[in-house]
């Protein structure tokens, strides 16, 4: 007569609610962030390329433009040119645009010089006529995008932006690492792949 042995039960532990709870919302939380930051990310990555290879600009040249004229009446006064009307018609009529990184005065020459992404503006003006000169030079659409990935002559929208954007993409790279460390079939190589990148990462500086 021969006995049968009854196969062992795995007994499972029950999981903890609260730890349940906390990976669902951190799975959430890095998926929801993921799709919201692709777009960043990809304007990111290929500005990064842009900036790091300044020579690819895709067959497009600096655009320059060369006027002359007259100031309106009142702008400029003896000793004292009001370059906050001089500046107000030289971007409504001249097409100036961005922030003013320059101005003054020597003796009867005066100038007041812009800049923006992917934009430059330099006037120059007599203090005693009113006759100004200005050259505006244009880079194309690369030079733009490589100005605002650096924030360099951008609005205060676009460096709240940008400040945003970094937010969001650290959140990414916190949730994504504590789901790797959360989740215990994925927790070994999480770990191998956090130390690789901890050791690549100093080593690249350290040659850098």
């Amino acid at each position: 007569m021969t006995s049968t042995t009854a196969p062992a039960r795995v007994v499972r532990r029950p999981r903890r609610p609260g730890r349940n709870r906390g990976q669902k919302l951190t799975r959430v939380l890095h998926s929801w962030l993921s799709m919201a930051s692709l777009l960043v990310v990809l304007f990111f990555s290929l500005t990064g390329l842009t900036l790091n290879h300044q020579d690819w600009t895709f067959g497009q040249s600096p655009t320059v433009t060369k006027t002359s004229g007259e100031l309106p009446s009142g702008a400029t006064t003896p000793g004292a040119p009001n370059y906050l009307v001089i500046s107000e018609y030289l971007r409504a009529q001249q097409g100036a645009t961005g922030e003013i990184t320059d101005y003054g005065a020597e003796g009867d020459t005066g100038r007041i010089s812009y800049a923006g992404p992917g934009y430059t503006g330099n006037a120059t003006f007599s203090v005693s006529t009113g006759a100004f000169t200005m050259e505006s030079t244009r880079y194309g659409l690369v030079a733009i995008a490589n100005d605002l990935h650096k924030g360099r002559h951008t609005s205060t929208a676009w460096s709240w932006t940008i400040d945003v954007a970094a937010i969001g993409l650290a959140l990414v790279s916190i949730t994504g690492l504590l789901l790797g460390l959360i989740i215990q079939r994925r927790r070994r190589s999480a770990l191998v792949l956090l130390c690789a990148g901890v050791v690549v990462g100093i080593a690249l500086m350290v040659v850098s």
